[in-house]
């Protein structure tokens, strides 16, 4: 009888924190799969992996020197390119872009291959030092990147 009233108790419980997490966030969390391709020698790309499984992603790293052409054939010009490329469900995620932003594009699932954070920006998720300002991110479609979401 124990059992059963901590096992109803146990559930109870995780569908509170879901419950809380939708509330608070505005959306379901989700459990997801990502492929995240980096250069093998980066180690902000690593701390980035981390964020996302911290956060209830499961990451499978795969070490490439070829992020420059596989960007471009996902759609992501130069200039919008981030230090490592991500494929999340049906999306591309360049860069150090935050997890708020991440759970938006998965929660809308907006009609565009996915989102980039340019650069290294510095106090990004993965990436050290302080944050200095608002973090752009572009929606990459067939068009120029525009602006998707600010952090």
């Amino acid at each position: 009888m124990n059992k059963k009233i901590m096992g109803v108790g146990a559930l109870g419980t995780l569908g509170a924190i879901a419950v809380a997490a939708y509330l608070f966030y505005g959306q379901e969390v989700v459990a997801t799969e990502v492929t995240l391709y980096k250069n093998p020698q980066c180690g902000c790309c690593e701390s980035y992996a981390d964020y996302l499984r911290e956060n209830g992603f499961t990451v499978t790293v795969k070490p490439t020197h070829d992020l420059v052409p596989m960007s471009k054939k996902a759609g992501i010009p130069e200039d919008y390119q981030g230090c490592h490329l991500s494929v999340i469900d049906d999306y591309v995620v360049s860069g150090h872009v935050p997890i708020n932003t991440v759970n938006k594009l998965l929660s809308e699932k907006p009609d565009i291959k996915g989102v980039t954070l340019p650069g290294m920006p510095t106090g990004s998720p993965g990436m050290g030092g302080p944050k200095t300002g608002s973090f752009i991110i572009y929606q990459i479609s067939d068009d120029q990147p525009t602006m998707y979401s600010t952090e």
